[in-house]
């Protein structure tokens, strides 16, 4: 099985996300399970990683000056050859229909450049955006509406 941290995250967070639980709290168990759901133990550690860089993200951002709302977002070269002109323009359409802030728009980029994927289609955008969002206070709504898009284009599997 060739998965990616993006699948550990995808994968934890589908698992874990109604659960409350704290990742840090059980990280043994929870990369036991990891590996025995057949996830290599270096795509687990990388996904921890890159758990760590959001949370650590979130705690840095209040600091932040604000941005003028007449200000352009300009994308490195790294990050147009990672973020195709679609999810640049899906990026763009959040921030204005007020989905991502210029705060969670710069977490969702930094947490996009820190996957180990050359490219990153619209869907796997939507869940680093859905993530970014997950524990950001005061940005309930948004999550809401990014879950309701999110599992809308998840196809229903049934047994």
């Amino acid at each position: 099985m060739k998965e990616n941290v993006l699948d550990v995250l995808m994968y934890l967070f589908e698992n874990y996300m109604n659960d409350e639980i704290e990742i840090d709290t059980d990280e043994e168990s929870l990369r036991v399970e990891l590996q025995e759901a057949g996830f290599q133990a270096l795509e687990i550690s990388k996904a921890f990683d890159w758990l760590e860089g959001l949370a650590n993200l979130q705690e840095s951002q209040p600091g932040l000056a604000p941005v003028n709302a007449a200000s352009i977002r300009l994308y490195t070269a790294a990050e147009q050859e990672k973020l195709d002109r679609q999810s640049r323009g899906f990026i763009l359409f959040l921030e204005q229909a007020g989905v991502l802030d210029h705060l969670t728009r710069e977490m969702v980029i930094d947490r996009i450049m820190a996957l180990d994927a050359e490219e990153i289609d619209l869907e796997q955008l939507k869940w680093v955006i859905l993530m970014v969002l997950f524990n950001q206070p005061g940005r309930e709504g948004a999550y809401a509406w990014m879950e309701d898009l999110v599992f809308e284009d998840t196809p229903v599997i049934t047994h």
